[in-house]
């Protein structure tokens, strides 16, 4: 009968080695009667004990000096195993508790995958043609919006912003001079023209103011002088 469950060594003496568990009741230790054997000094001569108890095995220590732990704890009464469990023995043995790997079987499995029967892979159908999409339409021309017509600005209307002045025109210089002197000569022509004249009429030539006047003015003038 092939065994259905082993233990693969993952740290000790021989890493790798796979023990087979074949039987109902198994020993472990440093010892070579026993039927699993393990030579390191982590491991008592009578370590531990595996049991076959329905469809799995059960671990239990046998008063080993370094202790047997599942999966980190130590073991202080007997535990069923599960596939994958780790199994140690003190600081430096460790093992997995695995399912038996059957040859057999997997002959059996490659033998009748080569005998069955091709299933034939349907063809590939015609490819279909794309689809064409429409080609978008052009978007519509929008004419600008109209800008608004400047509001010409009348007389009676407040404008909305200062309207420029039209420049003064530029005052002539020399003009009140000329107006002086016109008048200047107007009163010089009275008074050396149309004075004489009147006086001399009223007979008040030599009479005072007239006569200091006509004494200063006369002779350029062609009067005589007042005595």
């Amino acid at each position: 009968m092939a065994a259905q469950f082993q233990l693969v060594m993952r740290a000790g003496p021989a890493v790798g080695k796979v023990f087979p568990l074949e039987g109902n009741e198994l020993t472990i230790g440093r010892d070579a009667s026993n039927p699993i054997s393990i030579n390191d000094g982590e491991v008592s001569r009578r370590h531990a004990s595996l049991s076959l108890h329905g469809s799995g095995y059960v671990l239990q220590d046998l008063g080993s000096t370094n202790g047997t732990f599942i999966n980190g704890r130590r073991l202080t009464v007997p535990q069923v195993l599960n596939p994958g469990d780790t199994v140690a023995f003190g600081e430096n043995i460790s093992l997995t508790y695995e399912m038996a790997y059957d040859p057999n079987a997997t002959m059996l499995g490659s033998s009748a995958s080569r005998n069955a029967t091709a299933v034939p892979m349907p063809r590939p159908g015609p490819t279909p043609a794309p689809v064409q999409r429409p080609a978008p339409m052009p978007t519509p021309y929008q004419a600008p919006p109209p800008q608004p017509t400047p509001v010409p600005y009348y007389s009676g209307q407040i404008p909305a912003g200062p309207v420029p002045m039209a420049p003064a025109p530029a005052k002539k210089k020399g003009g009140k001079a000329w107006i002086i002197i016109l008048i200047v000569v107007l009163l010089v022509v009275c008074l050396c023209v149309i004075s004489p004249i009147l006086a001399d009429a009223l007979n008040m030539d030599c009479v005072v103011p007239f006569k200091w006047f006509f004494n200063i003015v006369g002779p350029l003038f062609g009067y005589g002088m007042c005595s």
